[in-house]
């Protein structure tokens, strides 16, 4: 009784191994060898360390101009490890050492990997790893045919692995400050291989590994998936082709004016993908439309899918409040998606994590604005970018004071453990007075 007394919950246990690692990486990255030239202080280090395990990519340093080598190897470590989750690894570990999974730690585990039930956490845990590296593995095979003609086998190969892991992981990292600091991919913005590798690897990462289980189960019987499955699929179908289509239109005259109609189309694919939520890009977002400019930071807010690398508010969230909102205004009290009912207590999850997000992006930005004089435009992005964690930046974070850096720092780490045990940390069940109140009447709308 007294141990458990003490027993961390899991969503709390989430967010404290997540300050742990984040606390461990900007220790290493302060190291002298991390970095080239004079050692990076705490606070850049901190920064990195926290962007890097929480999977953003938003950066304060030019990732190749300031890291060694060996730098650049811990932040792709805190990348994977950010991108599996803690938990996952330490799982993993201790089935390797023959330890079996107790309630308490597959509740953990259900959390941290996205899994609707305990049921089976244990061998969903177990595909997550071998899954992920081959498709990360895959994923650089393809970079290195480009990269490695570009820039030699030593640095090609490890360019193609640092690239196929952060694609993966939807980090938003790179390594092209090589040609120009904090360039991202724009030098490959006519690039099908590495534009389409990119893409994939992002689109299979922020899918979520509950999702890819039930393809692998079920094929491609439409039918036999699972509602989460479904609506993760219609959501983000509708999000790619959608977006792509208003960025062609939105962009055509703007940051792709030079571009031939192929190019336009590539990159408007691009584009659509790689804010939810990887933060690669492959043009100049200073010369993004207006337009282009708010629909990114729409697409940033909106994110991937539960159980996945991606952050943000997550679609299946969306698509339950657009249904929820259609169901209103159609005058229904059932909320349906694929001949399924979705739950109040759902409903009500999806309102409080909208909720929370939008509340911290709105303040952040007045709080931005505040601090460092920042247009609005330049710190709405920022701000979606850090709390998403996407990693698409205007050139703001460099710049960005103390204050400035600490509330990225904040923002990065509340969006990783967000939409799933963010809210939780405030929302776990506690006894109530067993007493009806009274129904009291509100005008709403």
């Amino acid at each position: 009784m007294t141990k458990s007394k003490f027993r961390l919950s899991p969503p709390r246990l989430i967010a404290l191994g997540f300050l742990l690692v984040i606390l461990a990486g900007a220790g290493l990255l302060c190291l002298p060898f991390a970095s080239k030239g004079d050692p990076v202080g705490f606070l850049d280090a901190l920064f990195t360390s926290t962007s890097a395990t929480c999977v953003t990519g938003l950066v304060v340093r030019d990732t190749f101009t300031t890291w060694t080598l060996f730098g650049q190897i811990v932040i792709l470590f805190l990348i994977q490890l950010g991108g599996l989750g803690l938990m996952t690894v330490i799982t993993l570990f201790s089935y390797a050492l023959g330890k079996h999974l107790g309630l308490y730690s597959r509740k953990v585990l259900m959390q941290s990997a996205g899994n609707l039930s305990l049921a089976g956490v244990g061998s969903l845990i177990r595909r997550i790893i071998p899954f992920s590296f081959a498709i990360e593995g895959t994923g650089a095979v393809l970079l290195a045919l480009r990269f490695i003609p570009e820039f030699g086998w030593g640095r090609g190969i490890w360019y193609a692995i640092f690239h196929g892991i952060s694609a993966f992981c939807n980090a938003g990292f790179d390594l092209m400050g090589i040609k120009q600091p904090f360039s991202s991919m724009t030098d490959y913005v006519s690039d099908p291989l590495v534009s389409l590798t990119l893409c994939g690897l992002i689109i299979i990462g922020g899918l979520g590994f509950l999702v890819w289980r039930d393809l692998a189960q079920n094929g491609f019987h439409w039918s036999k998936y699972q509602l989460h499955t479904k609506l993760v699929l219609a959501t983000n179908l509708l999000l790619f082709l959608g977006s792509a289509v208003l960025f062609l239109i939105f962009e055509w005259n703007a940051s792709m004016a030079d571009l031939s109609f192929g190019e336009k189309l590539l990159a408007s694919f691009f584009q659509s993908v790689t804010p939810r939520t990887a933060g690669f890009n492959t043009v100049d977002l200073n010369s993004l439309s207006e337009s282009g400019n708010l629909l990114t930071n729409i697409l940033m807010l909106i994110g991937g899918s539960p159980g996945s690398t991606a952050g943000g508010i997550k679609t299946t969230t969306v698509a339950v409040l657009f249904l929820s909102t259609l169901a209103s205004a159609r005058g229904k009290y059932r909320v349906n998606a694929f001949r399924y009912s979705i739950d109040r207590d759902t409903i009500r999850q999806a309102c409080s994590i909208v909720v929370i997000y939008l509340s911290m992006t709105f303040l952040s930005i007045l709080l931005l604005c505040a601090t460092e004089g920042a247009s609005g435009k330049a710190a709405s992005l920022e701000v979606c970018s850090a709390v998403a964690t996407v990693g698409l930046s205007l050139g703001l974070t460099p710049t960005l004071s103390v204050a400035g850096k600490l509330l990225l720092i904040l923002l990065m780490y509340a969006g990783r453990i967000g939409g799933l045990s963010f809210v939780l940390l405030f929302g776990e069940k506690k006894s109530e007075p067993p007493v009806d109140r009274p129904n009291g009447k509100l005008l709403i709308g």
